[in-house]
């Protein structure tokens, strides 16, 4: 026996270009574009602030990298702020067994010293 299914497709309306389209019965836009526009105009504040911050992360992992070319060395805070160093992102705080603080943007981190001195370090 041979059975012939017919599928009725109905005209739908695309969420972002309110065009009419015939596709499947959970289908909300008519093409890839409006996909994407529509979900870029969705998700677009909470991706500028995700962007803002990596971004931010990213200069302060460069100034880093900059002032420590060898994996360890001193730096003034005023050297760190020259460079436009932010001292409110970072990506982990580490502390040692001794109680010491490390604050690090991905593999570069530095540690307070006294008279605003930090020593710069690079994770292995």
């Amino acid at each position: 026996m041979n059975f012939c299914i017919f599928v009725i497709m109905e005209k739908q309306k695309c969420l972002e270009c309110s065009e009419p389209f015939v596709g499947r019965v959970d289908k909300k836009f008519c093409s890839d574009y409006c996909r994407n526009a529509h979900n870029n105009k969705v998700n677009k504040d909470s991706k500028n602030l995700i962007r803002n911050i990596n971004n931010r992360l990213r200069k302060n992992w460069r100034i880093l990298e900059e002032l420590n070319p060898n994996g360890k060395c001193t730096v003034s805070k005023k050297k760190l702020d020259m460079n436009g160093f932010d001292f409110n992102y970072i990506t982990e705080v580490y502390t040692t067994k001794v109680g010491k603080i490390y604050y690090f943007c991905y593999d570069q981190g530095y540690s307070a010293l006294e008279k605003e001195m930090f020593m710069l370090v690079k994770k292995d």
